[in-house]
């Protein structure tokens, strides 16, 4: 027991650690009017229900899984059913996540799926394309195409949704941004200014919904092993690039970057709104240029 603070809970013993049974009776952390959390259970999500959109594969799969391992009630949604059924298929039990159809570049359908899964706790975008080709060679098309799915989807989303969060006064929205919002490449411009765009919307979603309990974060990963950066791993030199520029020496897969989804969306994340969180092995830390003799 703390000799500081002596109304601290005393430490558990192995068994108690284990048992799942409701913790001790609440006691205010010092100093404060605020109750300690159990601590046990702090990034547990039970009675939540969470909607992640693009659920059908990659970063959107490995969320729907690790927030229905966390207790969440999860519904995939994705423009491909069969998808959004195999990630459903995948969980350990058939109830803890249900496929959803959902194209998101109809504001209609987004919209209907407000209504149809309203009360939703966390809303997680994953949903994203890119078209690697220099800034002087793309077309308008190919720039409404990257636009409208990474950034105006996701503006759709968020006022679709948010209002109901900020109704019961509470919520977390996340979204999937990327390294690119910070750092770009040759033939990554306009997939950049759409991350850096959703980066700035979210923040200003936080500013906007926190006074009514709602929080809203985006992850931004470097290289990750997903169907989105298909082109760039079956280039060899390309692909050893990546790795070599970060601090690990290798890309990340999808499920490392689901525990931070959990995290945003958890207890254990209540003091954070309005920033971007970098799972990129220290990528934009180090200049990689050249590694000096030591």
């Amino acid at each position: 027991m703390s000799q500081e603070h002596p109304t601290a809970d005393p430490a558990p013993d192995a068994a108690v650690a284990a048992d799942p049974s409701p913790g001790p009776d609440p006691v205010l952390i010092p100093g404060t009017d605020r109750i300690r959390p159990d601590y046990r259970t702090l990034f547990r999500l039970d009675g939540r229900r969470a909607v992640v959109v693009g659920g059908g594969s990659g970063i959107g799969r490995e969320s729907c899984l690790a927030l229905a391992a966390a207790g969440a009630e999860v519904v995939c949604a994705d423009r491909d059913l069969a998808a959004a059924e195999a990630t459903a298929a995948a969980a350990p039990s058939a109830d803890l996540v249900t496929a959803y159809s959902l194209d998101v570049l109809d504001p209609d359908a987004v919209a209907r799926a407000a209504t149809d899964l309203d009360p939703v706790d966390t809303l997680v975008l994953t949903a994203g394309t890119n078209v690697r080709k220099p800034v002087l060679d793309y077309t308008a098309e190919e720039f409404e195409r990257v636009v409208a799915l990474n950034l105006r989807a996701a503006f759709d989303l968020v006022r679709a949704f948010g209002p109901g969060m900020a109704e019961r006064g509470a919520g977390s929205i996340i979204a999937l941004s990327s390294m690119r919002a910070i750092a770009v490449e040759p033939g990554q411009g306009v997939y950049a200014a759409t991350k850096a765009g959703l980066l700035q919307l979210l923040r200003t979603v936080a500013a906007e919904l926190g006074p009514r309990g709602v929080r809203a974060n985006t992850i931004a990963p470097a290289g990750v092993a997903t169907p989105l950066t298909q082109q760039i791993r079956t280039d060899p030199q390309w692909e050893r690039a990546y790795a070599d520029k970060t601090a690990l020496g290798r890309w990340a897969t999808p499920d490392e970057i689901a525990g931070v989804v959990v995290f945003l969306a958890s207890d254990a994340a209540s003091y954070i709104t309005g920033t971007q969180i970098v799972v990129d092995a220290g990528w934009t830390a180090i200049d990689g240029r050249y590694t000096p003799p030591m």
